[in-house]
């Protein structure tokens, strides 16, 4: 995706989330992109430099006046090959030094020169996060157009609850990614389901599916990336959804149907990836049934065809839908384009190795209104969610 072979400046400071960054920067050369590092001397009372060196498998710079490294890159020439500079953690020190203008060491004179997008993490104690000259530095660094990816509320090292922990890792590697992405969907709003639907049989039983969630949060975290903003009406999921989402959580068909046809009016476009039950029991138990040596029969009826619902109604929006199936791939999921007034859907065999539910990667066919067949060699969920939403991209333009 965006971060591959991206080259990022990461800028450590003296905060106890200093340890962090170690995580934050595996991920990131997992993620393929090329790391170089800047630590402050305060960074390096809480990790050393030969973690990092290690990590990243480049040296790391700690100090300004070092003629060795002057002489090999020094602050002009980091600034200039960064497509990304990110400070995590980022102190109130640090924060107020950039704001202020002052630049008095590797990492300050660093981030003055460069032109590439800056990200800051903040991390302190919450009543210093809280405290309105670091809330005013930080809004000055955002009106020149420095990103932020906001600290999380919870139990801080010092001692203290409340606002003022770096963002995980993850969600920091996200944001990067979602800032070096194209925005062409901007303007676009997702409306994205996600995930399976229980239908209830008793207190402690249900009708259900395998489905895990994984291809629904991928699309709406792709969407995040290229600028649209997503609703995303989730089934039972142990994901968590994507930072920036309007997240809705529904447990049965009827609760789906019911979420999606309150937001439909503000969406552009609808994505229909949620495995959505077919037949809900006519009546639910109100305790639990008891096992008994009788058989136990059930009277089921059909639940109401959302995406048939929403292919009646969509008006000029996209109507995205996925057909999983077991035979009769092509011919079933056209059938379900027409019939269903479809612009776009997603097609994909449960029998295939790597395309059912639970795994993080799929092989789907991608068939479109005008007649486009696109058969796509296995990749990851959000390889292909980019590429839906590449085919999305192209049917807006027609519009």
């Amino acid at each position: 995706m965006s971060i591959k072979d991206k080259t990022i400046i990461l800028g450590i400071t003296g905060g106890i989330a200093a340890y962090k960054a170690a995580e934050l920067t595996r991920l990131l050369i997992k993620a393929g992109a090329k790391v170089h590092i800047i630590m402050t001397r305060g960074a390096a009372e809480f990790v050393t430099p030969l973690t990092f060196q290690t990590l990243s498998k480049n040296p790391v710079h700690t100090d300004l006046f070092s003629l060795c490294q002057e002489a090999d890159v020094g602050h002009i020439s980091l600034a200039d090959r960064a497509d990304l500079f990110v400070i995590a953690p980022a102190t109130a020190n640090i924060i107020g030094k950039i704001a202020n203008g002052i630049a008095n060491d590797l990492l300050t004179t660093s981030v003055m020169a460069t032109k590439a997008p800056v990200l800051l993490a903040p991390a302190m104690n919450c009543n210093m996060y809280e405290n309105p000259i670091v809330q005013e530095n930080m809004e000055k660094l955002k009106k020149y157009g420095y990103c932020f990816i906001d600290s999380e509320t919870g139990e801080l090292a010092c001692g203290y609850e409340g606002k003022g922990r770096m963002a995980e890792p993850s969600d920091i590697l996200e944001e990067m990614e979602t800032i070096l992405s194209p925005k062409d969907l901007k303007g676009e709003r997702i409306l994205v389901t996600a995930g399976p639907t229980c239908e209830a049989i008793d207190p402690v039983r249900f009708i259900g599916n395998r489905s895990s969630g994984k291809m629904g949060y991928a699309l709406a975290k792709m969407a995040l990336r290229r600028g649209a903003g997503v609703t995303l009406i989730s089934g039972p999921s142990s994901l968590k959804p994507p930072r920036g989402v309007k997240f809705i959580s529904v447990e049965s068909a009827e609760e789906m149907r019911k979420a999606v046809i309150t937001n439909l009016r503000d969406a552009t476009t609808v994505v229909m990836a949620a495995a959505v039950a077919d037949y809900t029991p006519v009546k639910v138990a109100f305790s639990k049934i008891k096992k008994s040596k009788e058989p136990l029969s059930l009277e089921l009826a059909k639940t109401l065809d959302i995406l048939s619902e929403i292919g009646q109604k969509k008006s000029k929006r996209l109507l995205i839908g996925f057909a999983a199936e077991t035979e009769n791939l092509v011919a079933n999921a056209k059938k379900k384009l027409k019939e269903k007034n479809l612009d776009l859907i997603v097609a994909n065999n449960l029998k295939e190795p790597g395309a059912g539910f639970g795994v993080d990667t799929n092989i789907v066919t991608i068939m479109d209104k005008n007649g486009s067949v696109e058969e796509l060699p296995k990749m990851s969920k959000e390889d292909v969610a980019w590429i839906v939403l590449d085919r999305m991209a192209g049917l807006c333009s027609r519009i």
